[in-house]
């Protein structure tokens, strides 16, 4: 078995793994999380970026994230089992809304490779169209601050995901000119998580964090929530 289809099938292991979704644990939670793998790994044990979140907070984390998730998906029935992100939210009344997602639109969208139309569909170049600025649109005019998560590298080892860094990049700089548009929106980078060469932040796979990755991102994003300019005026991603 060759080395790419090792990495497929353990994703596919982990996606079976994390197709179920966090229940509301107290009433009139004030956090909503939407997404892919990125967020939803870990679910099973407690150890999902909510969960680290939630404990760094002191409150509950709504968590609608599944793995395997698009923002454009082909087949109408993935809305019903919330593998199209723009279907997994439901009405609050959140103060924050989290959301990653576009790296599976990529990967399986596009392969990695001719990627500029897709790129297009999901944000434009000025982060002013596409699906994910429509998207975030949308959860804006509920009254909600939201974050949009970037994606997470693995830099110094041979990665599935390291394919796809130039699109990666390409992302995270059009989501950052986005949350450039309004104040009340934040592009997290994760480019600058990992250190180089360091595995223990990601799965065996190489593709989705461990629960270590899980907690740092977790924590990265509570202290957005918890203290917003100090964030912004102490983060510097790469």
């Amino acid at each position: 078995m060759t080395w790419l289809k090792k990495a497929i099938l353990s994703a596919c292991v982990f996606i079976l793994a994390g197709c179920v979704e966090s229940v509301t644990r107290a009433d009139n939670p004030r956090i909503l999380l939407m997404g892919d793998s990125l967020m939803a790994i870990h679910g099973l044990s407690g150890n999902a970026v909510a969960d680290a979140m939630e404990r760094h907070l002191g409150e509950p984390v709504i968590d609608r994230s599944v793995i395997g998730a698009r923002f454009i998906y082909p087949l109408p029935i993935s809305g019903a089992a919330g593998l199209n992100i723009t279907k997994q939210y439901r009405e609050g009344e959140w103060d924050w809304i989290v959301v990653n997602g576009g790296g599976n639109d990529i990967l399986f969208g596009c392969g990695c490779g001719p990627c500029a139309r897709k790129i297009d569909r999901l944000i434009s170049e000025d982060g002013r169209k596409g699906v994910i600025p429509g998207f975030i649109g949308r959860m804006r005019s509920t009254g909600a601050k939201v974050i949009y998560v970037g994606y997470l590298r693995t830099p110094g080892t041979t990665s599935l995901v390291e394919f796809c860094v130039d699109e990666g990049r390409k992302m995270d700089e059009r989501a950052a000119r986005l949350a450039k548009l309004d104040d009340d929106v934040y592009f997290v980078a994760l480019s600058d998580l990992v250190p180089y060469g360091d595995f223990s932040f990601h799965a065996l796979d190489t593709i989705h964090p461990s629960i270590k990755g899980s907690e740092a991102i977790g924590q990265r994003l509570a202290n957005l929530i918890r203290d917003p300019k100090g964030f912004l005026a102490s983060y510097k991603p790469n």
